[in-house]
């Protein structure tokens, strides 16, 4: 039988590597702290520059009113956002004049959008706004404007009844009705479309409104060199041409 008197010692250093562990847990804590502390101060830093910011948003929504189609034509350029929207759905979207995004003085509890619509053929409302925040379990939820469709103009329920058709062949399927985004409240918390808005959109919406202009730029210039090339061909061919007729003199 085995002689657990000949089984060999415990490691040597094997003390030291447990104490060695528990002080690297001591300066991850240390340095967690100090993470902490940063974020605060990254917290307030932006709560201050968001104050600072705010005098001009006023100045650019006037601005922007002075645009036809200004909006509309920022989320058809968006390719997030236009991966959303129904041709229907932009029809709607041209009575878009204004759009604000308010984010709360305790930025990290939560922000409000809000959409703001001429007289349209779709809804009554003139706002359609959506809030983001913190529930009382401190958890994310959401809250938005409750859409009053006109007579036959509901797009959510146009948009459902349109994708349950059979004989609708799924690569043909217009997108689910970007208005349905008020109605879902599943997952505050990854709302990637708000976040979209608030992080993207909201502090330079010229940036995609401008988007048709450069790509109209670089089709032009396109067709600019195809046409260099063309007119190279055309004298290689002239060239070749004046060279049969020269030889055929010759002979």
């Amino acid at each position: 039988c085995w002689d657990y008197r000949h089984e060999p010692p415990c490691p040597k250093g094997e003390k030291e590597q447990q104490e060695a562990i528990e002080h690297i847990d001591e300066v991850q804590n240390e340095m967690g702290r100090l993470n902490e502390q940063a974020s605060e101060e990254i917290l307030k830093v932006e709560q201050k520059c968001n104050k600072l910011r705010q005098p001009f948003f006023p100045k650019r929504s006037k601005l922007i009113t002075k645009i036809p189609n200004f909006w509309v034509t920022t989320f058809v350029n968006h390719p997030q956002v236009s991966a959303l929207l129904g041709e229907e759905d932009k029809e709607t979207l041209h009575y878009l004049t204004r759009v604000e995004v308010t984010e709360f003085e305790d930025i990290k509890s939560g922000y409000r959008i809000d959409f703001y619509f001429d007289e349209n053929p779709y809804f009554e409302n003139k706002v359609l706004s959506k809030e983001f925040h913190l529930n009382e379990s401190g958890d994310p939820s959401s809250k938005s404007t409750k859409i009053k469709w006109k007579s036959g103009q509901d797009l959510t329920k146009r948009s459902s009844q349109t994708q349950n058709k059979a004989s609708r062949k799924r690569q043909h399927e217009e997108p689910e009705s970007f208005f349905t985004w008020f109605t879902d409240h599943s997952d505050a918390g990854a709302d990637e479309l708000g976040e979209v808005f608030k992080d993207d959109i909201w502090p330079n919406p010229l940036q995609y409104y401008d988007d048709d202009d450069e790509e109209e730029e670089e089709g032009l210039e396109d067709i600019d060199e195809e046409g260099d090339e063309d007119e190279g061909e055309d004298e290689g061919d002239d060239e070749g041409e004046e060279g049969e007729e020269d030889e055929g003199e010759d002979d």
